[in-house]
Order: C-alpha cells, then structure tokens, then sequence
C-alpha cells in the first residue's frame, strides 16, 4: 500500500542550513556544502532550498523551473533572445524559469530560496552566448 506524502516544514529546513554569506561564480562543493538542500524528489528533478548572500553561476535546466523567494531579495537575470533581462524577486514571489533559459542570481544581502528544479543543471561560470 502506498503512502500518503508528508509535509515539510520549511521553517525547520531553512534552520538548519548555514548562511554563505559569499558565494561567487568559483565557490566550491565544500563551500557550498550545508548553504543547499535537497529536499525531495520529483518526477524531472527534486526541490532544493538555499540560504545565502553573493552571486551565483549561470544555470539551465531541461524543463521549466520555478523559483520562489522565501525571505530577503534577490536578482535573477535571464538571457532572453541574447539580451539580459533582470527581475529583482523578494520574499513572497516566485517565477517559472523557461526550460532552456540561462539565468544566475545576484543576492547583495542576503535571500532563502525554494526551487523545483529539473535535473540535470547545466552550469557556466561565465556568461553563456545564447
């Protein structure tokens, strides 16, 4: 007999990850390590949390993306028809990253984020030409 999923609590998960004030484009599995989690597992990929300052690489995935921010703020650029375009998300809104589409984040402070990310995840330290 199957069983009925449970919920998560978010604020527990978010409690018990670190805060990486200083991501970059260059920091490491280990630096990384304890900042994310994976939460659980979907059909095309799993939902991860994160809770960190700083700059992400840029990333694609093979299916669309939703993204929400949880607490704080942060801006997520996109490469649309080859030209940036950046929203500025802040706790309380999400977006449906398209299946395909470039995008990294620039967090100045400090942002809690929720993904439903299909996997795998592309990633580029620099900026991909679309």
């Amino acid at each position: 007999m199957a069983r009925a999923p449970e919920p998560t609590d978010l604020d527990h998960e978010f409690a018990a990850l670190r805060f990486l004030p200083e991501r970059s484009h260059d920091s490491t599995p280990d630096e990384l390590a304890g900042a994310f989690a994976r939460l659980a597992d979907t059909e095309m990929g799993a939902v991860f949390i994160g809770h960190y300052g700083g700059d992400s690489q840029w990333e694609r995935h093979i299916g669309d993306e939703y993204v929400s921010v949880v607490a704080g703020s942060t801006e997520m650029t996109m490469i649309i028809d080859g030209a940036d375009v950046t929203r500025t998300m802040t706790a309380g809104q999400f977006v449906i990253v398209p299946k395909g589409t470039w995008h990294r984040f620039h967090t100045p402070d400090e942002v809690k984020v929720m993904t439903i990310s299909p996997q795998p995840t592309e990633h580029s330290r620099e900026r991909p030409v679309d």
